[in-house]
């Protein structure tokens, strides 16, 4: 999930990445820390328990845009709705102050191409204030990527939110001071609007670092209730980086999912339609507790223990240099049992040898990542079923 102020659309994010430095963007960082000051202000007026009740009403029907906007609908599509919705989903996204649909799903669904890999444009592997907030103050993600979001980028209601993202904020903004002075504007809109920000911020740094894992996915995702609690329901992650495309993502009954029992109530009535649930047969597959073997922490543990050794063995997903192994940057993230095994010809260095390891940690993860529970391990796999779109 990713948050930040109204920037233009229309760039392709490859341009943007090869042409901008990756570094912080201090002045356009300015409104940005402004924000996070603003509730101080409130110190100095009169500040009502209607204030506060405005600032949690905002805060949750915000979250529910985004979650349920940006997040399962644009950035995955798990569900449908006519265009109508579709058009208020995106401007409520707006309202939340974190730029507009489509820049918001293109990275989203950039970030669950290349999870935790190089390309991630918010792994906690570059670090924890990176993940968190650092990639969203970058010259590097300004830009959006429209080729990442072409299914939604060709309806020109769309793009014109997009473009015009800030309408939204400022209509909220007003109406607070509106129905509450400078106490509704300072906690009311500000200050909900900070808490909605690091709520947002949490599913992309915390919930990659503290919780369970209950399926062997690829990357470092973990399943957290506080975090779930703090955002309507996206703590669940390890289950959402397993199954994207389910518009439901916690799983059992006692995971606490408000999104989707909002998203239920709308489909009853037909507001949305088609909504996407796990099959249950998946819901058993993959099971770390049930053998299988979890590919993405065994990555993040060696390369954690890599990077002490020195710059030799520093990046072990980069390309090995001995012929015929596998460029991991571009095969590990595939859902399908590999079928290439390392070759006979000799390692030239160590990431080489590493590779190869790495090649063989591939195959036995494609091996168990699909079998449901006590059934024999094979080396095929069904296929991928509710990937992301």
């Amino acid at each position: 999930m990713t948050a930040t102020t109204a920037v233009p659309v229309g760039t392709s994010n490859d341009e943007g990445v090869e042409q901008s430095a990756d570094r912080t963007d201090w002045v356009a960082a300015i409104p940005f820390f402004g924000v996070h000051l603003a509730p101080l202000a409130a110190f100095f007026v009169s500040v009502t328990w209607q204030d506060w009740l405005l600032c949690g009403v905002l805060y949750v029907t915000r979250m529910f845009f985004i979650t349920a906007g940006y997040h399962r609908y644009f950035s995955h599509r798990s569900y449908r709705m006519g265009r109508v919705a579709q058009f208020v989903m995106a401007f409520g996204g707006t309202t939340a102050v974190q730029k507009g649909p489509l820049w918001w799903a293109s990275h989203h669904r950039l970030h669950h191409r290349y999870t935790d890999l190089d390309e991630d444009v918010h792994s906690p592997r570059d670090g924890i204030w990176w993940s968190h907030v650092g990639w969203i103050l970058s010259t590097k993600f300004k830009s959006t990527d429209l080729t990442t979001i072409k299914d939604f980028s060709k309806f020109p209601e769309l793009r014109f939110i997009e473009r015009h993202s800030w309408i939204g904020p400022w209509m909220v903004a007003v109406t607070c001071f509106l129905i509450g002075g400078w106490g509704g504007l300072l906690i009311g809109f500000f200050l909900s609007t900070v808490l909605l920000w690091h709520g947002t911020f949490l599913v992309n740094s915390a919930a990659h670092l503290f919780g369970r894992r209950r399926y062997a996915t690829p990357d470092t995702s973990r399943n957290s209730l506080v975090i779930a609690i703090i955002t309507g329901g996206e703590g669940w992650h390890n289950n959402h980086h397993y199954l994207p495309a389910s518009v439901r993502q916690g799983f059992t009954w006692w995971e606490f999912d408000p999104t989707w029992y909002a998203l239920k109530g709308l489909a009853a009535i037909r507001v949305v339609r088609d909504l996407k649930d796990p099959p249950a047969r998946l819901l058993t597959q993959a099971r770390v507790v049930d053998g299988a073997f979890d590919i993405g922490m065994f990555r993040s543990h060696w390369e954690r223990a890599a990077k002490v050794t020195g710059a030799p063995i520093t990046d072990v997903r980069a390309q090995p240099t001995a012929a015929g192994d596998v460029d991991y940057q571009s095969e590990h993230r595939t859902d399908v049992a590999t079928t290439a095994s390392p070759t006979d010809e000799p390692l030239s260095d160590l990431s080489g040898l590493m590779c190869r390891a790495l090649a063989c940690a591939d195959q036995l993860a494609d091996a168990t990542r699909r079998n449901p529970q006590n059934a024999t391990v094979t080396t095929t796999d069904p296929g991928p079923e509710l990937t992301a779109q």
